[in-house]
């Protein structure tokens, strides 16, 4: 049944004697019954036409103007080239014919003067099937997908010049058309492509999915359709080091908001003039949202820094944790990059024993997102088969809130350590004996000198829950801390000269340094543990 009754009659003919196509007819007449728009573009156009002639007068659809050249949009063999352009040369969608006027394969309609032919050409099979090469063509792994559009920022301008019209006609009826009851562009868009896309990818959309394909559309021709509103409402037009023109879609829309109609009619056609030719696409992107990879790392090596080492552009050492263990995910997960983040993190010469420290990788527009426990396993294994320097334990994907209970237990968490110490002094066991029955201690530590070039100078309050000395000669004790996570161990040896108070030299009355450091656990519960 065709969605238009007796009352919209006068404003779809209107519309289309101004060079508006069937489907922005429908928008502005407020229907938002999808399958109406989803009918093929030549049906809809013989269906319009049906409805709006009658025995008395046949509708005449060519406009007063001189007549429009008409477009043709080609078989799409080239379609999109290597650049995802849709060009309007000899290699693309768009060509003269030898008489001089530009036809469509769409019953030689003219290039809508709202949509600028968005919901002509490009909501129609071939487009979509255009558009679902590419993706296929992108080697991403993804069982649904959320379908995204750009939309030149004059198509609102030129939908603000038609509302005022049809508003002002509506009028003279005793009618209203506000905004809002007219259906966004957007809308009538997604409910024609979106079950085209579906059906041709074989996937659902999914407005939560991490995969994304975007269609951004231009219009070079009507560009400057926009720029009047910047001399009316400068400041809504500010630039932004992120977008490459002030003419974003918010922006038109904000000073839209605020231009009076008068002044608008007398800057803009009402109705707007008719384009000599449809939007081009200038990209078509795939992307996959990050996915994320946890576990815990031993470090065995006291020649081996968590991240990569450089100093002014110069690195010092040839590896790292990062390094060892995200190169294998990158080139499995085919991702463009990655993030790493750890629970806290030791120093080049310090070990990490025990159950080791817990770790993620954020993995940047992965390629490949599915895989079994097994294949999970069998890249753990490789990443400890390929360096004596690490290991990994608990590999695993997880979500991108998880990583919040790492970070959460950085500062609030215990860790525990063990300290080969030397003294200036001859000891005793009894000299080191003492230190046993301290507990809950609170130390004073200012930003130690070896980090204060990336850390705040500060003052932190830290606690040392117990120690506990084993005796090994007269100038050497080992020592096992249980701290407050956050804690700078190094420093609480040997003072930081005298940054750190109390600290063992100044509790024994002797110079003493630290000589090797193992981190023996990090009291983090998380990633959760795997069986083996």
């Amino acid at each position: 049944m065709f969605p238009l009754t007796k009352e919209n009659k006068h404003v779809a003919q209107l519309l289309l004697s101004t060079g508006t196509c069937p489907r922005c007819i429908f928008r502005f007449c407020g229907v938002d019954f999808h399958a109406s728009y989803k009918l093929p573009y030549k049906e809809l156009l013989n269906e319009l036409q049906k409805f709006l002639e009658t025995e008395k007068d046949e509708l005449i659809l060519e406009v007063p103007n001189p007549p429009l050249k008409k477009i043709r949009l080609q078989e799409l063999e080239d379609g999109i080239d290597g650049n995802d352009n849709l060009s309007q040369n000899g290699e693309g969608r768009v060509s003269v014919i030898e008489d001089g006027s530009i036809a469509s394969k769409n019953s030689n309609l003219n290039v809508c003067n709202v949509c600028l032919g968005i919901l002509q050409e490009f909501c129609e099979k071939e487009f979509i099937k255009k558009v679902c090469q590419k993706v296929e063509a992108s080697g991403f792994e993804f069982t649904n997908l959320v379908f995204s559009v750009s939309f030149p920022p004059q198509l609102s301008v030129r939908e603000h010049a038609a509302w005022l019209l049809v508003k002002q006609e509506m009028g003279k009826q005793s009618l209203s058309l506000g905004r809002n009851d007219i259906v966004q562009l957007k809308e009538a868009y997604k409910w024609i492509t979106h079950p085209l896309f579906s059906e041709e990818l074989g996937v659902p959309i999914d407005g939560k999915s991490l995969f994304e394909v975007s269609v951004v559309f231009a219009h070079p021709e009507t560009v400057e359709d926009c720029h009047f509103l910047r001399a009316i409402c400068p400041d809504c037009f500010k630039p932004a080091k992120n977008k490459q023109s002030v003419f974003t879609r918010m922006a038109v829309m904000k000073a839209l908001n605020k231009i009076k109609e008068e002044d608008f009619r007398k800057q803009f056609p009402c109705p707007p003039n008719s384009p000599k030719a449809v939007c081009t696409v200038l990209e078509i992107e795939c992307a996959h949202g990050a996915v994320f990879v946890a576990g815990r790392y031993n470090k065995y090596s006291r020649n081996l820094p968590q991240t990569p080492w450089i100093i002014d552009g110069e690195r010092k050492l040839e590896s790292s944790v990062e390094e060892l263990i995200s190169d294998h995910l990158l080139t499995v997960f085919k991702a463009e990059s990655f993030n790493f983040s750890s629970s806290g993190r030791e120093d080049v010469d310090v070990r990490t024993l025990g159950n080791g420290r817990p770790f993620a990788i954020e993995l940047v527009n992965p390629h490949r997102v599915h895989f079994t426990s097994q294949e999970i396993k069998e890249l753990q294994q490789k990443i400890n088969n390929s360096s004596n320097k690490i290991q990994v334990r608990d590999l695993q994907l997880v979500t991108r809130e998880a990583i919040g209970h790492m970070k959460e237990g950085e500062e609030e968490k215990t860790k525990t350590y063990s300290a080969l110490i030397w003294t200036n002094e001859a000891i005793q066991k009894k000299d080191v004996e003492f230190l046993n029955d301290i507990k809950d201690l609170k130390i004073d530590q200012k930003t130690p000198l070896r980090v204060l070039h990336r850390r705040p100078l500060a003052v932190r309050t830290r606690i040392i829950h117990s120690m506990e000395t084993s005796y090994v000669d007269e100038h050497h004790f080992r020592l096992y801390l249980k701290t407050q996570a956050g804690t700078y161990i190094k420093e609480f040896v040997h003072g930081d000269f005298g940054r750190t108070k109390p600290n063992i030299g100044s509790l024994m009355n002797v110079t003493a340094d630290i000589l090797e450091l193992d981190v023996e656990s990090v009291d983090v519960d998380w990633p959760p543990a795997l069986d083996d």
